[in-house]
């Protein structure tokens, strides 16, 4: 019989964290006044599925909680609590996921150390799917202490998590700091290459290689940070940069190439993380704030994994820090549409309005179809296999991924405790403009690869009714971009890599052919509109009941086809209309008008034009049953295509050939 020696030992699966000075909003993620008893948490299952209103929330609210004193912040792994006063780390950064390393791991065993100095309690808790409240141990410490609690994994199967929570008794008590450790047989951490893609943001990127600097002891694994700058504004050239670039001790490397858009960036990451033989790429969005301790969480998990997976990071607000943008998104298979939110999870939730233990939903364990890449751990054996990214230059290349990855039996983990700030989405409009092109295009080429449903399920229907949605709106260009995806889309994927830098130019150069185009930055360089013209009464307009909409959409069409603007409509518009009050419904009743942008920082005259609508309804149209009846065809075509243009020579040939004008 032959003994195997046991090498499990006790590693740092995740520290507890606080947040720096300058982070003021962010408190509510990291510590949270107030007991987890007494608060009322919402357990049937359906109640916890259901999306919810803010004031719904407040009902769940236990009475008596105070804020969390932020001057009691002692640095970055401790914290003051004052006598009589208690303090749950019960948060979004520091709660240990237990569901997710129940799920996806091996470790079934962990515990909690915590140091304290002072006299107080400490309590450990933890939660099931449903989001009820267990006491699982506590301790009275006085004095210097380090106090463990060892811990099961094994009953969350479904979901919940740990956390504690300390006490100030007679005196203050003092976190000096405190760990998740478990029960390991991981020998030794992976190597990452950290990668930054980013284009005219050399601020946001300077900003986050600063905060590395400042947070080294998370780079210990890192074995380069990669910024690809595919600008003109370039980070090198910035104030602070030699500075930022010695701080981190040579592991910073600048590569400059040509405008690939997200994917060709990601894509040199990938790429450039093979070739240096790291374990993993992790790759970072450039508009982001990142919280550091980030990547050891990932990388920590990512080493613990049964089997090599995709592990990503969440998304809060850049503008609105303590709100949660996204918990996990899926891929809605029928329709093939991105970004959807899980079904269990409520969007935009605002942890200084319910934090973690008042809010049921977070409890359930999210599984997720892809994760955005904005912050994404790739594990470079997945790449070897699968390859890099599609050549899309932007939208679908992360969804595209996740999925290509699942069918090759690799999963995707959103990791709850991971995260960055990033812009929202509802702060963009990225569906209208020249972006709407790739939009178009990589949603039909990701359904020809990926659907599982006879010509593509509800896509082809959809993307009709996007065409008639724009056209009716006076998205005269916005629906220029979308008939050209659909030409390139028949060409098939040879065109993919050869386009990647020069279809974005292509597709700005029409801009200057059509009105709703031309952005301007002040709303007084239009001609003021005349008083009784546009919708009667200017009375809100409804959108139309799903019974109705097609018939709505036959009479709008007829009419926008019949009825010729007045001429007057070419000279002034009838009206101003907000980006909110910015949906086809509305647009649909007017002849002219000025509508702001989604950033606030100009508008654009809409003019309608019979003959334009006529025109490009019926270029679509003709497009679109031209891929219903070459669906088969292109299918097989693009699926076919698919190892070559993910290939690392054919993006090494791409690279070569697209040189930046770096140093």
């Amino acid at each position: 019989m032959t003994v195997t020696e046991d090498t499990s030992a006790w590693r740092v699966l995740q520290r507890v964290v606080l947040p720096s000075p300058d982070q003021t909003d962010t408190v509510s993620l990291y510590a949270d006044a107030g007991s987890a008893n007494g608060i009322r948490l919402r357990e049937n299952d359906e109640l916890a599925r259901t999306p919810k209103q803010p004031e719904e929330k407040l009902q769940m609210f236990s009475s008596g909680g105070r804020e969390a004193h932020f001057e009691d912040l002692l640095g970055r792994h401790s914290m003051r609590v004052r006598s009589g006063e208690q303090v749950s780390f019960g948060t979004y950064f520091n709660a240990f996921p237990a569901s997710y390393w129940r799920r996806w791991t091996s470790v079934r065993d962990i515990r909690l150390v915590v140091k304290t100095s002072g006299s107080g309690n400490i309590s450990v808790y933890k939660s099931n799917a449903r989001g009820s409240v267990q006491r699982v141990d506590g301790k009275h410490v006085e004095g210097s202490a380090v106090s463990e609690f060892e811990l099961s994994l094994k009953p969350f199967g479904d979901g919940g998590w740990y956390w504690f929570d300390l006490a100030g008794s007679s005196g203050e008590l003092v976190l000096d700091h405190a760990e998740w450790e478990g029960l390991s047989q991981v020998s030794g951490p992976g190597q990452v290459t950290l990668q930054i893609t980013t284009m005219n943001k050399p601020e946001f990127c300077l900003n986050n290689a600063r905060i590395l600097s400042e947070n080294l002891d998370v780079l210990k694994d890192v074995k380069e940070i990669l910024i690809v700058d595919q600008g003109t504004n370039q980070v090198e050239d910035q104030d602070g940069f030699a500075g930022i670039d010695s701080a981190l001790g040579g592991k910073l490397r600048v590569i400059n190439q040509a405008n690939l858009g997200g994917s060709g960036g990601f894509a040199r990451g990938m790429y450039e993380s093979v070739e240096n033989g790291s374990d993993y790429v992790l790759l970072l969005d450039d508009d982001i704030v990142i919280e550091p301790e980030s990547i050891l969480r990932l990388l920590t998990f990512a080493d613990h994994c049964r089997k090599p997976s995709i592990i990503g990071g969440h998304m809060f607000d850049l503008y609105n820090r303590s709100v949660l943008h996204t918990f996990g998104e899926v891929v809605n298979p029928h329709r093939i549409v991105p970004a959807q939110p899980h079904a269990d999870m409520d969007v935009r939730h605002d942890f200084s309005i319910a934090n973690l233990r008042q809010t049921a939903w977070l409890h359930r364990r999210v599984d997720v179809d892809y994760n955005g890449w904005w912050m994404c751990l790739i594990p470079t054996k997945v790449i070897r296999e699968i390859g890099l990214s599609l050549p899309l230059f932007i939208k679908w290349d992360d969804a595209e991924y996740g999925l290509r990855a699942r069918e090759a039996g690799y999963s995707t983990v959103s990791l709850p405790g991971a995260a960055v700030w990033h812009v929202s989405w509802t702060d963009k409009d990225d569906l209208v403009g020249w972006q709407a092109y790739f939009h178009a295009r990589n949603r039909m080429i990701t359904t020809l690869i990926h659907s599982p449903y006879k010509k593509g399920g509800r896509v082809l229907r959809e993307s009709v009714q996007d065409d008639v949605k724009h056209l009716v709106s006076m998205q005269y260009f916005t629906e220029h971009g979308r008939i050209e995806a659909l030409k390139d889309v028949l060409k098939g994927p040879d065109v993919l890599h050869a386009s990647l830098g020069s279809k974005l130019p292509e597709i700005n150069a029409l801009k200057a052919s059509y009105s709703d185009a031309q952005l301007r930055e002040n709303v007084d360089d239009f001609p003021t509109p005349k008083i009784g013209r546009g919708p009667i009464g200017g009375a809100p307009i409804g959108m139309p009941s799903k019974k109705e909409l097609v018939p709505w959409g036959i009479r709008t069409v007829a009419k926008q086809l019949v009825t010729t603007p007045g001429a007057e409509s070419l000279e002034r518009p009838q009206g101003f209309l907000a980006h909110r009050d910015n949906r086809w419904f509305r647009l649909a009743h007017y002849d002219s008008v000025v509508v702001s942008n989604a950033e606030g920082t100009g508008a654009s005259w809409y003019r309608r034009d019979p003959k334009k609508l006529k025109a490009m309804l019926t270029e679509a149209t003709g497009l679109h049953m031209r891929i219903f009846r070459e669906w088969e065809r292109l299918a097989e075509q693009y699926r076919e295509a698919l190892p070559e243009l993910t290939s690392l020579e054919a993006w090494k040939r791409t690279f070569d050939a697209n040189p930046g004008a770096g140093k």
